[in-house]
């Protein structure tokens, strides 16, 4: 191996394809995609400078990284090589287009092993990010004569896929993310030397974001608030209202995007009905779920904050649902069911499940709702995971250590397993005068999935047990895009669909 002092990337300068110019032309062909000559070169460099790029080492011109810019329209239109580059005069390259093209990446064949095409590659990534360009195009070629044993372009790429063959070209657009787009059988037609076919492979810029004259309010950073409830007997509708007021007021100065409230944190209005049985009782505090629903809406819009309304009893068509609401800062909200009833729920309250599993888009990110027990069933949350939620928020209502433990814990694997973030809120502190509310155990957090962006823990943030507070935490969506590309581990992507599938009854 080369001892190696120092690598630089920088952009191409005629100079330096002059100075490379001996060693490829004693290369074989084959090593070569495209041969490209000094004034080539000086039109590239002409029409588009900066997607020229070249690696050194130790001072010395060792590869390089030619590029052009195109629309997809205009990509869809030309099917052969030579069309794409204008017949090499690149008279094609449209600066405002959509897609980075690879003209051709190449390392001398001395200095290959030092993952040198691979910083030419990043390089390429980080400008195609920079442009807000939705994608990278490039080929490669795969050689007529590659044994008896092949019998088609699908078993030779599987071949080098699983390392059977080696390919530097197609091996290393696929270690580097790129995906197999389509396979052309004639993409260098007319060019004498002999191809099985050329693979076409694509890159897609996963922070890429549609250009538009509209305004968007989208941010990557996402602040989110969390109510930890104390439990306290309220005399009226009105005085819960005002201390959730109170909250809502607090956290929005803040600049939140998003507020939680726990599970069922209306149940001291049950103190009035305290009188009636169990199945009674919380079949009255029903009638204050719209009017509270009617409050939060208020709330949300006037101290522009979405607010997840935790959960609320609603007797609807005979039957009794756990519900909240998504609340909107534009003033529209959503209606989210408890659908995993806990036998207690059922046996002292006589309560159903409902039906409804939905993502919600916000103007913060995609979000689902998971009330409590729900959260301990991977099914639900992973088809909530396949509609594309960022955030999965959870209510909850346990009693004791052990309760909330397994809500805890279920939450932190549904975080890493659906490469997503869980906000979790809950209710502290004793009602005593509440059948069936008596104690309350709570430790509200915000779990990440585990990989080096996140914290080595996995808890963004986390309240302390029992006490009355808030709990602010920024997070950021873009992080889990990129685990979702080039995590340690990638769940999601990993899956063996043709093994196994979870997915909603049709």
């Amino acid at each position: 191996m080369v001892p190696i002092d120092k690598i630089e990337v920088r952009n191409l300068n005629i100079e330096d394809f002059s100075a490379l110019i001996s060693d490829l032309k004693s290369l074989p062909n084959e090593d070569l995609a495209v041969q490209w000559t000094e004034s080539q070169i000086k039109k590239l460099l002409g029409v588009f400078p900066e997607g020229q790029i070249v690696v050194l080492v130790n001072g010395t011109v060792v590869g390089y990284s030619l590029s052009i810019i195109l629309s997809a329209e205009q990509l869809e239109k030309m099917p052969h090589f030579r069309e794409i580059t204008g017949n090499f005069s690149f008279t094609t390259h449209q600066y405002e287009g959509d897609l980075l093209y690879g003209l051709d990446t190449f390392v001398l064949p001395k200095f290959r092993g030092l993952r040198l095409g691979r910083r030419l590659s990043d390089v390429r990534k980080e400008w195609c990010e920079e442009r807000n360009l939705s994608a990278i195009i490039t080929y490669s070629r795969m050689p007529k004569q590659v044994g008896e044993s092949l019998k088609n372009p699908k078993d030779y790429i599987r071949k080098v896929k699983y390392k059977e063959l080696q390919d530097p070209i197609l091996g290393f657009h696929l270690a580097n993310d790129f995906h197999i787009k389509t396979i052309l059988p004639d993409y260098f037609s007319g060019d004498k030397e002999q191809t099985l076919s050329t693979v076409i492979l694509e890159w897609n810029n996963i922070f890429y974001q549609k250009r538009t004259r509209e305004i968007s309010y989208r941010t990557s950073v996402v602040r989110v608030g969390l109510i930890q409830w104390q439990m306290r007997l309220f005399p009226s509708m009105d005085a819960l209202c005002e201390q959730i007021e109170y909250f809502v007021d607090s956290v929005a100065s803040y600049t939140c995007d998003f507020m939680l409230f726990p599970e069922l944190f209306n149940a001291p209005l049950m103190a009035e009905f305290n009188h009636l049985s169990e199945p009674e009782a919380i079949r009255e505090l029903s009638a204050f779920t719209i009017p509270l629903r009617d409050k939060f809406l208020e709330y949300a819009v006037s101290y522009n904050v979405n607010i997840v309304t935790g959960s609320m009893p609603l007797m609807e068509n005979g039957q009794l649902l756990n519900v909240g609401y998504l609340c909107r800062r534009d003033g529209t909200f959503e209606r989210y069911e408890k659908i995993h009833i806990t036998p207690a729920e059922v046996d002292s309250w006589g309560m159903a499940g409902g039906s409804k599993m939905e993502v919600f888009d916000t103007d913060s990110g995609k979000i689902a709702v998971a009330i409590c027990y729900d959260v301990e069933f991977p099914e639900m949350c992973r088809i909530l995971a396949d509609k594309g939620m960022q955030i999965l928020f959870v209510p909850f209502l346990t009693d004791t250590q052990n309760g909330y433990m397994r809500v805890r814990y279920c939450a932190q694997a549904r975080a890493i397993e659906n490469e997503c973030y869980v906000v979790m809120a809950g209710c502290v502190g004793n009602l005593p005068q509440v059948h069936n509310m008596d104690i309350q155990y709570a430790q509200s957090a915000v779990l990440t999935p585990s990989d080096f962006a996140f914290p080595s823990n996995a808890v963004k943030g986390e309240a302390t047990p029992n006490t009355e507070m808030t709990l602010i935490v920024d997070i950021d969506l873009d992080l889990l895009r990129e685990l979702h590309e080039y995590g340690s581990v990638r769940n999601m992507k990993d899956r063996r669909l043709e093994l196994y599938e979870i997915k909603p009854p049709a």
